[in-house]
């Protein structure tokens, strides 16, 4: 939701934004039929699944279960409208206008936004670095944070 969000500030306020960095996210986010059909009537049939649909097979059960934890606190139906509103978003046609400095990040086995929708934007963003991580799923900041951060501090230190 968060690539979303930012990608929606930058094309309304683009003169606000000096730099975007663009983690796990896509210009299109179609969300599957199998996530929304299982939010509402289990939800924890949804939390178990993000054990294999968001992180990398041998991710520490400790990174995986917190995550979990922290995702269950949040009402299902906000869930639900969550997925429902990046469901519908929807900015490709605008990704090549994007022309700011852009640090894209993914992880190398991200099932939720593949690494495809991070090369998208790298081909069309043309001031664009493009970090794909190993080992390494939709929760990338998560798995493996000090190589997103250490991305990050170098993008920053060369762009702004």
């Amino acid at each position: 939701m968060g690539g979303v969000i930012i990608q929606e500030f930058y094309f309304r306020y683009p003169n606000d934004v000096s730099a975007l960095i663009l983690c796990s996210t896509g210009g299109r986010m179609r969300v599957s039929s199998v996530i929304f059909n299982s939010i509402k009537p289990n939800y924890q049939k949804y939390l178990d699944d993000l054990r294999v649909g968001s992180f990398y097979r041998k991710t520490s059960k400790k990174i995986i279960e917190g995550h979990i934890l922290e995702t269950a606190q949040i009402d299902p139906d906000v869930t639900y409208n969550d997925f429902q509103i990046c469901n519908a978003f929807d900015t490709l046609d605008k990704t090549s206008s994007i022309d700011v400095p852009c640090l894209i990040i993914c992880g190398k086995d991200d099932q939720l936004t593949p690494v495809k929708y991070s090369q998208f934007f790298h081909d069309k963003i043309k001031n664009s670095e493009l970090y794909i991580i190993d080992k390494a799923g939709h929760g990338v900041m998560l798995e493996k944070p000090n190589l997103v951060n250490k991305a990050i501090e170098r993008f920053i230190d060369n762009h702004l």
